[in-house]
């Protein structure tokens, strides 16, 4: 069944930092590190965990809440929220046909991590993703806003923007240039907007054994407007898709 999904798709590349449309099956962990004022904070696991496609044209991502260290004398550590996520594949084709796919997503953030790294609410985030390819490029873009369960004049309802420009420039090499924009309805950061380019490199799928394979990613985002949440970030994608 899975194998016939993923065959109804289009073939590309699950980018760095953009949730693909496309529906997989996959083990992932991602780490990054964060710049800020000069403090650094690395965040291991990136809200990324296991991936399963349950049914045609579904899957479900059970994310591990990524562990945040602040690099500083007096930094903390601690788990960030549980996040997860539904994707509902509502047409594709693969690259025989029109090599482009349309998928809804439903995330919910759930108040689970300590301070300071949780939101201390529940958070349902809607999402439409498209994907277009054409002969070896391809573009995925996702739209998605967060809607707080409470505490809305603090963390407001941000709009997610993200966009990712790949090639596949060999059989396993995948380069890539991704737009990650934010831009807040009320809360703290109310009006306020950021964006991030984040240039990147993705190899994989490279086969192991069967359907197991193996998929690494790198990547710097560097902040593009005035205001930003960070300067900047390095990125690494570790995934075993199956």
């Amino acid at each position: 069944m899975v194998s016939h999904t993923q065959a109804e798709q289009p073939h590309w590349i699950t980018p760095l930092v953009t949730v693909t449309p496309r529906l997989e099956q996959e083990l992932r962990y991602d780490f990054s590190w964060q710049e800020k004022f000069g403090v650094t904070t690395g965040l291991y696991g990136g809200g990324k965990g296991v991936e399963v496609i349950p049914a045609e044209k579904l899957e479900v991502i059970f994310g591990i809440p990524p562990y945040n260290v602040q690099y500083s004398p007096s930094g903390k550590s601690g788990f960030a929220d549980e996040l997860l996520l539904v994707k509902y594949r509502i047409f594709a084709s693969n690259e025989r046909g029109g090599d482009q796919i349309l998928t809804f997503f439903l995330g919910a953030s759930l108040p689970t991590g300590s301070a300071p790294f949780t939101s201390n609410q529940a958070i349902i985030t809607p999402t439409i993703a498209y994907g277009k390819g054409y002969r070896g490029f391809d573009v995925q873009s996702t739209l998605g806003i967060g809607l707080p369960t409470g505490g809305t004049s603090k963390l407001g309802r941000p709009l997610a923007w993200n966009s990712a420009l790949q090639e596949r420039a060999a059989r396993f090499l995948w380069p890539e240039l991704e737009f990650n924009f934010t831009s807040w309805d009320g809360g703290a950061n109310g009006g306020k907007k950021q964006l991030f380019v984040t240039p990147g490199l993705v190899v994989g799928r490279v086969p192991l054994h069967n359907r197991l394979g193996l998929t690494l990613g790198a990547g710097i985002q560097v902040a593009a407007t005035k205001f930003h949440t960070y300067n900047h970030a390095v990125v690494f994608s570790f995934r075993l898709p199956f």
